[in-house]
């Protein structure tokens, strides 16, 4: 494990930078054609491909994620376009919890490791979308657990109460056995009086334009048995980090990585 600290929160980013690419690959696509197009101007800055391919007897409309030649990820067509290319990012800052499927796509929560840079609207209507999707997915993630640690940025403290959903989620987390951390500008001193959250006030750079969410739990549960596989994907660290690099737009990553989420959490101990 390096436990060196990079000087900024972009030193992580950094290190993922020249990954190999990941391909999001369709098979048999029955869906129309500007659903494609969504998906090709959602990534056409990014390192991923998007590519299709047509297997006689396969099953129709599914995206497989692949990277180093295989298969990572699976999700069906319907849930893409129901969770991403089909919604905007109101959908998940007024709804809770899950998406209306029922999940987050694997093949969105599998773009780990690589690096992102991401414009928001109205540059683009779906590029930001991806970090509100793991965003989401993290919290929702930490409230399934339910235990560990969660640590999230919020730039102004006063956006915990934006909108309904981001406010619902943080009260679950707040009432829950989650050691909850939230950050930000303190532009508003009773936002979090009736949370049972952690809060954190500053005015750093960092404070104003990082959008950090991260979750550790007490205990992994990656060897649970095969009835327990929810549980066990609860259970696994997750960090997202991205830094706002000009007027809405945002450098970023997430990852899986045990040791990494565990040098993001000692660096938001250490410095926010």
């Amino acid at each position: 494990m390096n436990d060196e600290l990079p000087d900024s929160l972009s030193g992580f980013i950094d290190e993922t930078t020249g990954r190999r690419e990941k391909t999001l690959l369709l098979i048999n696509r029955t869906e129309p054609q500007p659903l494609v197009n969504l998906l090709d101007r959602a990534f056409e800055n990014q390192s991923i491909q998007i590519q299709e391919r047509n297997i006689p007897e396969g099953d129709t409309d599914l995206v497989c994620l692949i990277e180093d030649g295989r298969v990572t990820a699976v999700s069906s067509f319907a849930d893409l376009s129901e969770t991403f290319l089909l919604v905007n990012a109101d959908r998940y800052r007024t709804s809770t919890g899950r998406s209306s499927t029922g999940s987050f796509p694997d093949v969105l929560t599998g773009l780990d490791d690589i690096e992102f840079t991401v414009r928001g609207f109205p540059e683009s209507n779906k590029e930001k979308l991806l970090l509100v999707v793991i965003s989401r997915f993290i919290e929702d993630r930490a409230l399934a657990c339910g235990n560990g640690e969660f640590h999230s940025t919020f730039q102004r403290l006063s956006r915990l109460d934006d909108e309904y959903g981001t406010r619902k989620m943080y009260e679950w987390l707040g009432d829950s056995d989650v050691e909850t951390h939230v950050y930000g500008v303190r532009d508003d001193p009773g936002i979090v009086d009736d949370l049972a959250v952690i809060d954190h006030a500053g005015e750093t750079h960092e404070y104003r334009r990082s959008w950090v969410v991260l979750f550790t739990p007490e205990s992994e549960t990656g060897d649970a048995s095969d009835g327990d596989i929810a549980a066990a994907d609860a259970c696994n660290p997750v960090a997202l980090v991205a830094i706002e690099t000009g007027p809405n737009v945002w450098r970023s990553m997430c990852t899986y990585d045990r040791d990494r989420v565990e040098r993001i959490k000692a660096y938001v101990n250490d410095r926010f």
